[in-house]
């Protein structure tokens, strides 16, 4: 997911507790907010939340549109 797809907000935590996601996301290879939406992840599902993944942004160009005006120029007529 993008960034700008993301719903940004404060959160305030422990600082132990905070250090303790950090010290987990270093050992899983995660930044701490990729750790902590793993975490809340979890436990949603833990009590039966379903959670539909997010769409993921396409990447490159956009599909062609398809010209729908007249083929045909005006000096042509």
């Amino acid at each position: 997911m993008s960034t700008a797809a993301r719903k940004a907000f404060a959160l305030r935590v422990d600082p132990a507790l905070y250090a303790a996601i950090e010290r987990l996301a270093a050992a899983e290879l995660r930044s701490a907010n990729a750790e902590i939406e793993m975490l809340l992840r979890e436990a949603l599902a833990r009590r039966g939340v379903a959670v539909k993944a997010s769409e993921k942004p396409r990447r490159g160009r956009p599909p062609a549109v398809a010209d729908t005006r007249a083929t045909e120029s005006p000096d042509e007529k």
